[in-house]
């Protein structure tokens, strides 16, 4: 039996009871060293922990499934959802090239994605139509990176940025928001929030215009508002159309 389990932003509050009972139930969990460190170590008691670095994907996965056909339950622990921009999909690509589809058991558990953390904490930015992109170019063209963000930005959706900048990729976010920028109002309200729901957590609500691109790093989501977001409080707001079919201000 092999799982993609979802840890969620980090808080031990957001990891779901299916990825708890999926964890305590497995042999081995196998995981990134950085997510592997984020889980209570009650969960990794008397369990076979296999963990590799950044990069080490393929040779993470290949030993998970290994593992699976040995006859041990295990689970490939992933931050956020396991199956947005995580190993779900690594996992299930290997099994098709070497024929284990139906030799070895594979399901996936849900959880909190990263721009589902972020959106709670900046109020309700993703309340209508969104498009997320991963600012990474080590597995997509930056050609095809850019066309996407400018047929999102294009279409008015908001949109949520992974991967945003690195040190070997300094330069993606200020290229990303100036493609944004082409179809965006500079006071665009952009939600900036950097270790969701852990410690060092950060939380701000700008303008377009006043993005702080040195204070960002892969640790940071962004949420771009559309047209029609705007900041109500403290808050990012993206209406759904409510005020337009009701009136929403009547008193009762």
């Amino acid at each position: 039996m092999l799982k993609a389990v979802s840890l969620g932003p980090g808080d031990q509050s957001l990891l779901t009871p299916a990825a708890l009972d999926a964890i305590r139930e497995a042999d081995v969990v196998a995981g990134y060293k950085g997510y592997i460190a984020l889980m209570p170590e009650e969960l990794l008691k008397d369990k076979e922990v296999v963990s590799t670095g950044m990069m080490g994907e393929v040779e993470r996965a290949r030993g998970a499934i290994e593992s699976a056909r040995s006859g041990k339950k295990t689970v490939m622990v992933c931050s956020g959802d396991a199956g947005i921009y995580a190993m779900a999909g690594l996992l299930l690509e290997i099994l098709e090239a070497e024929g284990l589809l139906d030799t070895v058991p594979f399901s996936v558990v849900p959880g909190v994605a990263a721009f589902n953390a972020a959106s709670a904490l900046l109020g309700a930015p993703l309340m209508h139509d969104f498009a997320s992109v991963s600012l990474s170019d080590l597995l997509t063209p930056w050609e095809v990176i850019e066309k996407r963000l400018r047929l999102a930005a294009e279409a008015d959706f908001v949109i949520s940025l992974y991967n945003p900048r690195s040190k070997k990729r300094s330069d993606h976010l200020q290229n990303a928001l100036g493609i944004i920028g082409e179809h965006r109002a500079p006071g665009t309200p952009v939600g900036i929030v950097g270790r969701a729901y852990r410690e060092g957590q950060d939380v701000r609500v700008v303008r377009l215009d006043s993005v702080d691109v040195q204070s960002v790093d892969m640790q940071t989501v962004l949420i771009i508002g559309n047209s029609a977001t705007r900041v109500a409080g403290d808050r990012m707001l993206t209406p759904r159309g409510y005020h337009r079919k009701y009136d929403i201000s009547r008193e009762s």
